[in-house]
């Protein structure tokens, strides 16, 4: 039995989205769902490195940056630049993979919120996530969450 190819997704932005305000609500998925592979003190400061890099080269703007078990959530700005978030993204994944040894799903969701969707509240979403999954009893409490610093 041969199981269905999933579609490439689209993730190219439109023409008329100004790209220097546009927010992003991004979930990559490890290969392997179900195990602790990123929910690791050795593997989140590793991660979080590589997000704070790419931050310094000017590559994206991580507004929150959420690691699960098994999967990120991130709230991501990526400011004008001849690279597509597919290309951004996909070179982080693909780093990290040679680097840290993970091992990712082919693609990621991503989501641009429209302006009748608060930052706010798809933060608290994100950062509600521990909570409903049962890992710890209140937000402030998990510890595997990077906001960007805004002096750099």
């Amino acid at each position: 039995m041969t199981l269905p190819e999933r579609k490439t997704l689209p993730h190219a932005i439109p023409a008329w989205v100004d790209s220097r305000s546009a927010i992003y609500f991004i979930t990559i998925n490890c290969a392997e769902r179900g195990r602790n592979q990123l929910a690791l003190p050795a593997v989140a400061a590793a991660l979080f490195e590589t997000v704070r890099h790419r931050q310094g080269l000017g590559l994206w703007w991580p507004h929150l940056f959420l690691l699960m078990p098994d999967h990120v959530h991130a709230l991501l700005s990526f400011p004008p630049s001849d690279k597509r978030i597919q290309v951004i993204i996909s070179k982080w994944k693909e780093w990290t993979a040679k680097q840290l040894g993970l091992s990712w799903q082919r693609d990621f969701f991503e989501h641009r919120l429209r302006r009748d969707e608060s930052r706010r509240a798809k933060a608290d979403y994100i950062l509600q996530n521990p909570v409903r999954k049962q890992l710890v009893a209140r937000p402030e409490e998990w510890p595997f969450i990077y906001f960007a610093n805004p002096a750099g």
